[in-house]
């Protein structure tokens, strides 16, 4: 790292840092102790004579001392706040481009609610699991044409705001004629334009993009092998979603007119079960994943989604972050403290390093609260 470590140090309150005169006066003091002590040290012996040799102290009780004024300096480094500057590899994000089934055969009740608001559900627990710092996510709804709802947003309160709005029921009502096909076609195109679009309007995003298809897989229409190959050309793999069991249920019939008459020309009763072959085709073709609702839990869910999403993006470059260094300094003040008890000789030492730490904490608390 250019300049070295040092250069990434900053402090919080730096004002407390004119403290560490005290310390350096009082190491400076030590060092000439310690020099005194070596040079007696020698005199000593060449004074006194004995028929063994006489074994002295290297620091003469002085370590005691060097280990309260490190903690002491310790301590005071703490009050000042450090922080380091420390480079880290950024993640891209992922951008995740939801086309929604809202064709009739989702109204079907055979997960609880109906499939409508059981994806609705999914799709909660979907935005709660994005980190929505530099992941993006965007909603289109199909049945026989499609309806884009939300350009890809980085903001949560849109998101849910939308599905707030969606939970009740399809906005492809049962009425109308469209509601009772289902094309993909329509879907992965329009998931493609909203990723162009925004390209047009953003520029190129270094996020890596997904479509996560939610269906049961009923009636499909339009050419699917031409939207597998759209997706593959735009290198956006397909995550499937099934909502709907084996079993089924009916398809509630459309409110008839005034005149007693249906306004769609359908059979009385329509029997829906979710298509599990085709879906995961759909899912194989298009390189991604097919899961299901009900077999995993919508968290697990979700995070294979996203992470498979996210390993998919690689590197957005490096940004710095300020880790802070309180707490080691004061660990570093601790083991300094006990450290030193180790080398006390005198009982008036370690009560003078009781007083000074029960002082040091008490600095510390005033200071810092």
């Amino acid at each position: 790292m250019p300049g070295g470590f040092l250069d990434t140090i900053g402090f919080g309150q730096p004002q407390f840092l004119w403290l560490l005169a005290a310390p350096a006066l009082l190491l400076g003091l030590l060092a000439w102790r310690l020099v005194r002590h070596v040079h007696d040290r020698r005199a000593f012996r060449r004074r006194r004579r004995l028929p063994v040799r006489e074994g002295f102290s290297v620091f003469g009780g002085l370590l005691f001392w060097l280990f309260l004024i490190l903690a002491t300096a310790s301590t005071i480094v703490a009050m000042a706040r450090p922080t380091a500057t420390v480079p880290l590899l950024r993640t891209a994000g992922v951008d995740v481009v939801v086309l929604l089934d809202g064709s009739a055969s989702m109204r079907v009740r055979d997960v609880g609610a109906d499939r409508w608001q059981r994806s609705v559900q999914f799709l909660r627990t979907l935005g709660e699991s994005l980190r929505w710092k530099g992941d993006r996510i965007a909603l289109a709804l199909f049945a026989h044409v499609a309806e884009p709802q939300i350009r890809l947003t980085k903001d949560p309160n849109t998101y849910f705001f939308f599905l707030d709005h969606l939970n009740k029921e399809s906005p492809f009502r049962l009425e109308d004629d469209p509601t009772w096909d289902t094309n993909i076609e329509q879907g992965v195109y329009w998931g493609i334009r909203l990723i162009q679009k925004d390209q047009e309007l953003h520029g190129r995003s270094p996020n890596a993009k997904a479509f996560l298809l939610i269906s049961d897989g009923q009636s499909w229409s339009g050419e699917v092998a031409r939207a597998m190959t759209l997706a593959r050309e735009q290198n956006v793999p397909i995550f499937v979603v099934g909502v709907g069991t084996t079993s089924g249920g009916l398809i509630p019939e459309p409110p008839k007119s005034s005149d007693g008459t249906l306004p769609v020309a359908r059979p009385a009763l329509i029997h829906s079960s979710i298509d599990r072959e085709s879906l995961a085709a759909i899912a194989m073709a298009g390189g991604g994943q097919y899961l299901e609702l009900g077999r995993l839990s919508d968290r697990e869910i979700a995070n294979r989604v996203i992470s498979a999403t996210r390993r998919r993006g690689g590197s957005a470059g490096i940004e710095t972050a300020a880790t802070d260094l309180y707490w080691q300094f004061l660990l570093a003040a601790a083991i300094f403290l006990a450290v030193g008890v180790v080398f006390t000789q005198e009982r008036a030492e370690l009560w003078l390093y009781t007083v000074g730490a029960g002082a040091a904490l008490f600095i510390v608390w005033t200071a810092t609260r």
